[in-house]
């Protein structure tokens, strides 16, 4: 070796071994940095979110929810869909107002590509039916037509209003809009998105069985997540687990587990309403488990595979590779069987 890199090794050697004793320190910072849990009520269900963090951020985190709620709660009477579905066109300039229109024109996607399998029209039919199951007073085949009038995604749109402003245009005024089948997914991406920007690697946001994942536990392991059993319970506290997924650096969504469901011919039913027919279902699909790159996206997937049954619902994956999907469904015989799309089998713990 001659003189020349001798020399230029011997100025290197104090920055690597600087670079390697602070890159260990840096480490030793990060196994001993505590892991914050927080919990809370939200959306009308609870919330469990666990974060690697000197800091207890609850508060920033209630404020980040705060905005979802301000922007898609239809119990918040000043919120953009409440005004929206009150006759307000024009969408605000501000952060509620994008983060509306963000939702609004996912649901439109989600729609078109599921042939109205999700449509944020639903909620009359919804609220319908599931008054009706309660009550044991089924809607009669006209008030279902008379409500249908007021539902179908193609009835509502978003175009470019004067001043630059977005607007939401109805073919019909008395169309109401709900993002329930979407807003706690959308929820648990704003709180990820905020956990990030504050620069945390590792945690875990949960609104209402909807997931969003980044890193590891406090184990130092990946995020698994449990699937429920489909059982006659509307909160499925307790349930027993179906599965365990590992859901790391990833977003998951289950639709059917936290529902009731009702027998018709000795078998199960998920108490699903089709927008398309304003009918439940009637197929053996209970419980439909979407893992994707955010949680509104497999939020809306979850409710659109629930309402198109296993059949549709597996033909839909075929063109989207980036979803991977777990469904329990209820076979001829009435016994629970499952089944998952090919790249799910690496998620799937146990």
């Amino acid at each position: 070796m001659d003189e020349k890199r001798k020399k230029r090794l011997i100025w290197q050697l104090p920055f690597l071994l600087l670079l390697i004793v602070g890159t260990v320190l840096v480490i030793r910072q990060q196994q001993n940095m505590p892991y914050q849990k927080n919990q809370g009520f939200v959306f009308g269900t609870t919330y469990t979110i666990t974060y690697q963090s000197d800091e207890n951020l609850q508060k920033d985190i209630e404020n980040e929810l705060k905005k979802v709620d301000n922007a898609l709660s239809m119990f918040n009477k000043q919120s953009v869909i409440t005004r929206v579905n009150q006759g307000m066109t024009d969408i605000p300039d501000d952060e509620t107002g994008k983060m509306f229109a963000e939702v609004f024109r996912l649901a439109m996607q989600v729609s078109k590509d599921t042939d109205g399998a999700f449509d944020i029209t639903v909620a009359p039919l919804v609220n319908a039916w599931g008054f009706g199951f309660k009550n044991g007073t089924m809607p009669t085949a006209a008030q279902v037509d008379s409500i249908r009038q007021y539902v179908g995604y193609q009835k509502v749109s978003m175009k470019d209003g004067p001043k630059g402003m977005q607007q939401v245009v109805k073919a019909i005024p008395g169309i109401m809009l709900d993002c329930s089948a979407i807003a706690k997914g959308y929820g648990a991406d704003a709180v990820g998105r905020y956990l990030t920007s504050k620069g945390i690697q590792n945690y875990m946001v949960e609104i209402g069985g909807e997931v969003v994942t980044k890193g590891v536990s406090a184990k130092r392991l990946p995020w698994k997540i449990g699937v429920t059993k489909p059982v006659d319970d509307s909160l499925s506290t307790g349930g027993e687990l179906q599965t365990v997924l590992n859901v790391t650096d990833k977003s998951m969504a289950t639709s059917g587990n936290y529902r009731n469901f009702y027998y018709k011919g000795g078998k199960k039913y998920a108490h699903t309403i089709d927008p398309k027919t304003g009918y439940p279902v009637q197929h053996s699909l209970l419980s439909a488990t979407v893992i994707a790159g955010n949680c509104a996206t497999a939020d809306a997937y979850a409710t659109s595979f629930m309402v198109m049954g296993i059949e549709k619902a597996r033909k839909l994956l075929e063109n989207h590779p980036e979803l991977m999907a777990y469904f329990i469904y209820s076979d001829s015989q009435g016994e629970l069987k499952t089944w998952y799309s090919p790249n799910m089998e690496k998620k799937i713990l146990e």
